[in-house]
């Protein structure tokens, strides 16, 4: 099949279908100036920090509760990596997808707020959000826009604890009600499944394409390059994410 065939008979799909979700990753930010990771912290591919540490090691739970300097040195870098970053067409036609259907939801590894920016509503963020932080002591957040003029590690305005960022560093379980909620909305129902612009080595982020294969859900990746889910899904877009769904929004009358 070819490429306009394939984004044809997607079109389609995103016609009759009236429940999808999107499996995002770190790929559907690439358009808006932001590194791909590896994990959490994919700027530095193998290199190690400058304190000879894998990112890893400097991104982990126990580094934020032994060294918070460390942990937060890094952290800083990505989210400046993030700053002044705005949603892209991928971003935007996600958003316009959910408003335009009966249940639109993101299930996304990315840390970056850029679904909620464009206006996406119902968005389980597995691993978090930079812009959360909350104190280890009393348990309060807030939610700041970036990280300019923070001390580094903050203090909590309330207690004068320690603050980290809302997000799952590396050694670190996922939030569990984030899984029951991504299984509760499974188990109600797809009849379109994307995932954009992530290896999905996870197994976590592989599940909801592998179930909806068994369920006989449609399933369209949209990745440049192979993933852990390439030979399941239905459809394949080698294409970069904005440039895929800039021409699926041109044959839906966008």
């Amino acid at each position: 099949m070819s490429a306009d065939s394939e984004l044809d008979h997607v079109a389609r799909l995103c016609e009759r279908a009236q429940r999808i979700l999107f499996v995002t990753g770190a790929g559907i930010s690439a358009d808006s100036g932001l590194p791909t990771y590896r994990g959490i912290g994919g700027l530095y591919e193998d290199a190690h920090t400058e304190e000879g540490l894998p990112i890893e090691v400097a991104l982990s739970g126990r580094m934020m509760a032994e060294r918070p300097d460390i942990a937060w040195k890094y952290l800083s870098q990505i989210e400046a990596n993030c700053r002044g970053a705005g949603p892209n067409r991928s971003h935007q036609a996600i958003a316009r997808l959910e408003r335009e259907k009966q249940r639109g939801m993101v299930f996304t590894q990315n840390v970056d707020g850029l679904h909620r920016a464009a206006g996406s509503t119902e968005v389980l963020e597995i691993h978090g959000t930079l812009h959360r932080l909350r104190c280890t002591d009393c348990q309060s957040s807030r939610t700041v826009e970036d990280y300019h003029g923070l001390a580094l590690p903050p203090a909590c305005p309330r207690c004068g604890g320690r603050l980290r960022p809302d997000v799952v560093l590396f050694g670190e379980a996922l939030p569990q009600a984030g899984l029951r909620q991504l299984e509760g909305a499974l188990a109600e129902g797809f009849d379109l499944v994307f995932t954009v612009g992530t290896t999905s080595v996870f197994p976590y982020v592989a599940a909801p394409v592998w179930w909806a294969s068994r369920m006989g859900w449609p399933t369209v990746e949209i990745n440049p390059g192979e993933s852990e889910v390439s030979g399941i899904v239905d459809v394949r877009l080698r294409m970069a994410a904005a440039e895929a769904f800039a021409a699926i929004g041109l044959r839906l009358g966008w």
